[in-house]
């Protein structure tokens, strides 16, 4: 059974239902019925179209529960239009399914949530983590958008920020997490580039292109994370670079600054340098500031202090960290970089220790277990 193969046509069919009448909780639930039948049914007797398949079985499984309600009556005339068994069109809904779930009825919180759980494949725990908030909190937020939404045509679209939002999370958890959705979220960004000319969608497809032409150089054969200064810039896509520098300037060139052009400036200096030690930190920590004035998010904050660390000296980094909110995630990976920066081996190890207990995932967890170790190793020399 492909799996892949399933979360692949979830939103395609889900986009069928929705514009055959299904209302949007409705439909998912039609849907993950129908996932569910097709692990039971699909190993034993694989469909010669699994789209198709899917499709009638899951209007079928929504008009089973359309009739169980008080609405049956209202609803018994889409028996009708039930759609013919053979193949369904080989149409790419998923950008669409994006902007119909940043319904104008939700939050743009609740929008990106909620869309990402249902169209993009996370969890819960993976988007509380985007989000920097519980687990349980997520839950909560998830489910009251769905009731929200519950009984809403797909008939009003959401606005592009949300969607922007959305693909840019997506990316973000393809790039570092457990689920390979990086390249996915740049085949639909480049689709809404195409459709629509706004210099932030432009601005988050070169931010996209440029992270993502550095990913072969990452991680090691054993798969381990290379930090950015250690990677072997041989590695890096130099064509993807260049179609994201040049995507970029032209973005810039509108005199409509955003947030992704700002963030996809810095992953531009980082890309141009030929080495790690040339690297413009100057500039960097200037589209920091820039950047800070669009959002004011404690992230970029954060990682603000790491360049004003690396281009003003680690205790000046170490001072514009200490104005942040300690419980923020990497606070600690921070302060300890700095402080090893700084000469203090023992603060150092001990922050590296502390941050790896609260890392996200296995491989940054490693990581920074590493790093611990090695400086306990110098000190005991």
């Amino acid at each position: 059974m492909n799996e892949a193969l399933l979360r692949s046509l979830t939103p395609s069919v889900l986009a069928i239902l929705g514009r055959r009448g299904a209302d949007f909780a409705a439909a998912e639930d039609a849907v993950q019925e129908a996932l569910v039948e097709a692990l039971r049914v699909w190993p034993a007797d694989p469909p010669r179209d699994p789209k198709g398949w899917l499709v009638t079985v899951a209007w079928r499984k929504f008009l089973d529960a359309t009739r169980s309600d008080a609405a049956r009556r209202r609803r018994e005339d889409l028996v009708d239009e039930e759609p013919a068994p053979g193949p369904a069109p080989a149409v790419d809904d998923t950008l669409q399914l994006y902007f119909l779930c940043a319904h104008p009825s939700l939050t743009p919180a609740s929008a990106v949530a909620l869309t990402l759980r249902a169209v993009g494949g996370l969890t819960t725990r993976q988007i509380a983590q985007a989000y920097l908030v519980p687990e349980a909190t997520m839950a909560q937020r998830i489910s009251r958008a769905k009731r929200t939404v519950s009984g809403v045509r797909f008939d009003q679209p959401g606005d592009v920020a949300t969607v922007l939002r959305v693909l840019y999370l997506v990316f973000n958890e393809g790039y570092s997490g457990d689920i390979d959705l990086a390249a996915e979220a740049i085949r639909l960004t480049r689709q809404l580039a195409a459709a629509i000319d706004h210099p932030e969608v432009a601005g988050l497809l070169a931010l996209m292109l440029l992270h993502h032409a550095r990913r072969a150089a990452r991680t090691a054969p054993d798969g381990s994370l290379v930090p950015l200064a250690e990677q072997d810039r041989t590695r890096w896509d130099t064509a993807t670079i260049a179609e994201g520098i040049e995507i970029l300037q032209a973005a810039l060139a509108r005199d409509r600054l955003g947030e992704y052009q700002a963030q996809a400036a810095i992953a531009a200096l980082h890309a141009d340098a030929p080495t790690a030690e040339e690297t413009d930190w100057v500039q960097i920590v200037e589209w920091y500031d820039e950047l800070t004035r669009l959002t004011d998010s404690p992230v970029v904050l954060l990682n603000r202090a790491v360049a004003v660390g690396e281009a003003d000296g680690p205790r000046a980094g170490l001072a514009a960290l200490a104005a942040l909110d300690a419980s923020l995630p990497r606070y600690a990976a921070v302060a300890a970089y700095l402080h090893e920066r700084d000469g203090d081996l023992a603060t150092a190890a001990r922050l590296y220790a502390e941050a790896a207990q609260k890392a996200p995932n296995l491989a940054e967890r490693d990581h920074l277990t590493r790093q611990a170790a090695r400086l306990n190793s110098r000190r005991g020399r």
